[in-house]
């Protein structure tokens, strides 16, 4: 079944979105940011007071030139007065159009097209002023709005493909509960022997479905974060080792191969929620035993240091997974054989839990694998300081 993208993921960015978009509030609510507008106020103070002043200069200019040459050098020179102020006048306001009216008309358009709801908008300014810095700031804010519009439709595909894909699994057990009742019902089967494959047929039906209601419950939480984590200071190499003997012992009883290798030098304490770990290493087994050969299946687990990490590697023999599969084999609901996945009460939700369980603890799950020659995992957990 094709996945889901994981949806915590998205709740964390859309989070992280939020954040961010507080800075951009005063843009979208038509408030400017409180700078220092210098060059601006310059302007306005030009604007109030450089027409009177000018018009009073040039009576002052005019009383003395009368009194001195009298009123034909007036006339000449009133003329170069006048074509010199309307000369300046007209490069005040040329500069003012483009240093203030041009961006403030290109900002009240911009944030026209955003309250159309076109986030693909940019604005480029001509000089490199206060207004400037709020063109930079708009279009920031307009790039972000963009990437947050994205995931929130990216979201609501996957809510749909999630709501699609747990009707399915679920539909299908129910069909076939149903079905098998009606026979029995019907009185198609009546000895205990024809009885009983049907019975463990019902049986495990149901088990699938209350693994998949629990699954979910599960994964519901971490996507609201919303699952308490019992965190306590644990020696990760007692922790594995305990858990490596449990693990052995299952896969003896199965007749397969488990070992467990130590590769440091000296003990790491970590902070972590054992059964939560417990958990996501289970599931990593769990689906290594799932799809691996019937025979010979050999898994090691092995713990190594990283820099401020312990590494836990898991490493099988199986089947690998195909290349063109690999990026979504944390996805939920994602199966690579969905031939045999169902055979093993598989929801398609293991991998990805382990992979929301592992990072909601501040760690790190990886994976690398080659079709046909098996598969390793590596959980990174960072050491408590």
């Amino acid at each position: 079944m094709r996945s889901n993208h994981d949806f915590r993921k998205f709740y964390h960015r859309l989070h992280q979105e939020k954040l961010h978009h507080e800075k951009y509030r005063h843009l979208k609510h038509g408030e400017f940011p409180d700078w220092n507008y210098e060059e601006f106020r310059s302007m306005r103070r030009s604007m109030k007071f450089f027409r009177p002043i000018g018009f009073l200069l040039t009576l002052f200019l005019l009383f003395l030139l009368y009194y001195w040459m009298g009123l034909k050098a007036i006339g000449v020179i009133f003329a170069l007065i006048l074509i010199t102020k309307e000369m300046v006048h007209f490069i005040f306001y040329q500069r003012l159009e483009k240093k203030v009216f041009k961006p403030i008309e290109q900002l009240k358009n911009g944030f026209t097209e955003i309250g159309q709801g076109n986030y693909n908008v940019s604005i480029q300014p001509e000089v490199q002023n206060e207004f400037a810095q709020l063109i930079h700031s708009f279009n920031e804010m307009a790039l972000k709005l963009q990437e947050s519009e994205r995931i929130n439709q990216e979201y609501e595909e996957n809510r749909k493909n999630l709501v699609a894909n747990i009707s399915h699994d679920l539909k299908t057990p129910i069909t076939s509960i149903q079905g098998y009742l009606e026979m029995i019902m019907e009185g198609y089967v009546t000895q205990p022997e024809q009885l009983n494959p049907y019975l463990k047929t019902i049986y495990s039906n149901t088990v699938y479905m209350n693994k998949l209601i629990d699954d979910l419950f599960l994964f519901s939480k971490l996507d609201m974060d919303k699952l308490n984590m019992n965190y306590e200071i644990l020696n990760i190499q007692a922790y594995l080792e305990d858990l490596a003997i449990e693990l052995k012992f299952e896969f003896e009883e199965k007749q397969l191969e488990f070992s467990y290798r130590d590769q440091t030098d000296q003990d790491y304490p970590v902070r972590i929620d054992g059964k939560r770990v417990y958990q996501a290493i289970r599931n990593i087994v769990d689906n290594a035993v799932k799809y691996g050969p019937e025979q010979d299946l050999k898994v090691v687990m092995e713990l190594s240091e990283q820099e401020e990490y312990v590494c836990i590697n898991i490493a099988d023999n199986g089947p690998g997974i195909p290349a063109d599969r690999l990026p979504h084999i944390f996805d939920r609901f994602y199966r690579i054989d969905l031939e045999r996945s169902k055979d093993f009460v598989s929801t398609g939700l293991g991998l990805a839990i382990a992979k929301e369980l592992i990072e909601a603890q501040g760690g790190k799950i990886t994976v690398v694998s080659i079709s046909g020659e098996g598969s390793r995992f590596t959980i990174k957990l960072p050491v408590q300081k």
